[in-house]
């Protein structure tokens, strides 16, 4: 039996091996078409009965080989890299879904997610509902329809830095027959790995921790290979049924546990094209190469600001499931207990205009549209990522007015708090 990696072995070198003479590194494939020597070859491909490169559209070696990567990392059967984390969500739910059709999400998720579930899906027909993912089991379950497809949620969500219960949201979707998706953005596979807990699908954005240098945008889809779509094959004709695109090519019968994977390529992404670059590929996998490095710094600074924020009488509240005192400390010590990750939720003792003070006073963490990389940063969600959303709605989505999201990054801790405290010190 061949010996498993671990997770920090598995950042470096996991997705490329490199044959006798070729290079260490690996290359970025700078080509959108590859040679073939005769048509019957080429054809093979098309008809998805051969497995190669064609297309960069459809699939690239160089990004190939950081999708394997992130699979190896979360323990999945197979992964696809997108131009992006909300491109990433989009292909995830579109997969399965179609206009009619119908799922279930938490209330505690992105802005950009809030938005493109709730009303772009809308307008393609797929309506979603909302719930808490604080409700029980049974609360949830009101939710489902006879034609909802998935149960969706955020490990940690972004900005209210709410922990999922993953178990639960597992047993409520399985008992309705339908995969449960996380977005595993904020632990990262080092800090959580979902599928271990019951989940189907996970999501990336891996613009976040994964690059780490805010240097590509980019998304991942992985599937664990575990949910039986056969097992609920009504549900699912997209997946069950022969595709007339494909000359009647059933996924399931010919893909099997691959199925969910490869219908996401051979069918969303060569209609829809929402590939990355390959030079953005190899930039994301020289950040995970040290991304189990930055994970234990971010969580080990955070940690130090969290308990600092908790003690300052003019912080009125702080959300860090590291903290004892935590609502969500019970849960992430289930399923995160090697840390959470570097973002931070807490309010200041004022008004809005206080939060803005405080920040327009920083001046080494920056404002940013951005979070979870080496760099602190901080932003007033509010006021920049879910100013779209309403007031009833920012509080749907966990989003008080008053709340900062502060992304601790990896700088020396006792910096970090100097400008905290003189920050604090003008408001």
């Amino acid at each position: 039996m061949e010996k498993k990696s671990r997770l920090a072995t598995l950042c470096v070198q996991a997705g490329y091996e490199p044959k006798n003479g070729e290079p260490r590194v690996l290359p970025i494939i700078q080509s959108t078409t590859f040679k073939y020597d005769n048509t019957e070859e080429m054809a093979d491909l098309f008809d998805l009965k051969k497995e190669g490169y064609f297309y960069t559209r459809l699939q690239n070696p160089t990004n190939d080989a950081v999708a394997r990567k992130i699979a190896a990392l979360e323990g999945g059967v197979g992964a696809m890299l997108l131009s992006s984390g909300q491109a990433a969500n989009f292909y995830a739910i579109f997969n399965i879904c179609e206009a009619g059709d119908h799922f279930v999400t938490s209330n505690e998720i992105y802005g950009g997610t809030y938005n493109l579930f709730g009303v772009t899906l809308k307008k393609l027909g797929i309506e979603c509902t909302f719930i808490s993912q604080e409700a029980s089991e049974e609360e949830i379950s009101k939710a489902f329809r006879p034609n909802t497809k998935a149960l969706f949620g955020e490990t940690i969500s972004n900005p209210g830095c709410q922990v999922l219960d993953i178990e639960k949201f597992a047993r409520v979707a399985h008992a309705h027959g339908v995969p449960l998706i996380v977005d595993n953005t904020f632990p990262t596979p080092i800090n959580c790995r979902p599928f271990e807990w019951g989940a189907d699908i996970v999501t990336h954005s891996t613009t976040k921790y994964m690059d780490g240098h805010a240097t590509q945008v980019g998304g991942c889809v992985v599937d664990s290979g575990n949910f039986d779509w056969e097992a609920h094959a009504e549900k699912f004709p997209g997946l069950c049924t022969p595709d007339a695109s494909y000359h009647g090519l059933t996924y399931t019968k010919a893909f099997g546990k691959m199925a969910y994977m490869t219908k996401l390529v051979a069918q969303l992404m060569r209609d829809l094209g929402s590939i990355p670059s390959p030079h953005n590929a190899f930039l994301l996998n020289l950040g995970l190469e040290t991304l189990h490095l930055r994970m234990l710094r971010h969580c080990e600074n955070a940690q130090s600001v969290a308990e600092f924020l908790r003690n300052d009488s003019r912080v009125s509240w702080v959300h860090y499931s590291g903290l004892p005192d935590d609502k969500n400390y019970a849960l992430a010590q289930k399923y995160l207990p090697k840390g959470s990750c570097g973002v931070i939720a807490f309010g200041l003792k004022g008004d809005r205009d206080t939060a803005i003070r405080f920040m327009d006073s920083l001046r080494m963490i920056a404002i940013v549209t951005h979070v979870a990389d080496a760099r602190t940063c901080v932003l007033h969600p509010a006021s920049h990522t879910h100013r779209q959303l309403s007031d009833e709605q920012l509080r749907e989505a966990g989003v008080a007015p008053d709340l900062i999201r502060l992304s601790v990054g990896i700088e020396d801790v006792e910096d970090i708090l100097d400008d905290i405290r003189q920050a604090l010190d003008k408001i």
